[in-house]
């Protein structure tokens, strides 16, 4: 995990993420992983999921989301966040579905 804690926040947990080396942002667009910065795309198996932050809303249940910190194949570090239930982005999940993660071993 990202180091959560009971007042642990979205921006928290990014910041903490940004001091552990996962400073690139990254999206999902057609079907593959883009690195906001470098413009990089990466395809699912190039990417490793090395922790994830789930985060619920105090006082709203729609303000779930949740935090990955991934890693690229190629050594590319940073964070992709998404709404968590029912505003969850389809691309993001479809993505993440097909994404390894550090602590399990790949078929």
């Amino acid at each position: 995990m990202l180091e959560p804690s009971e007042t642990s926040t979205l921006i928290d947990a990014l910041n903490d993420a940004a001091e552990r080396g996962f400073t690139e942002s990254f999206i999902v667009t057609g079907g593959r992983l883009r690195a906001r910065d470098s413009g990089a795309l990466f395809d699912s198996d190039q990417v490793t999921i090395c922790a994830y932050e789930r985060f619920e809303g105090i006082s709203d249940p729609d303000d779930m989301s949740i935090l990955y910190a991934l890693k690229t194949r190629s050594g590319v570090r940073g964070t992709l966040a998404d709404a968590y239930g029912t505003y969850s982005d389809p691309a993001v999940g479809a993505f993440m579905d097909d994404v390894a993660f550090a602590w399990r071993k790949a078929a």
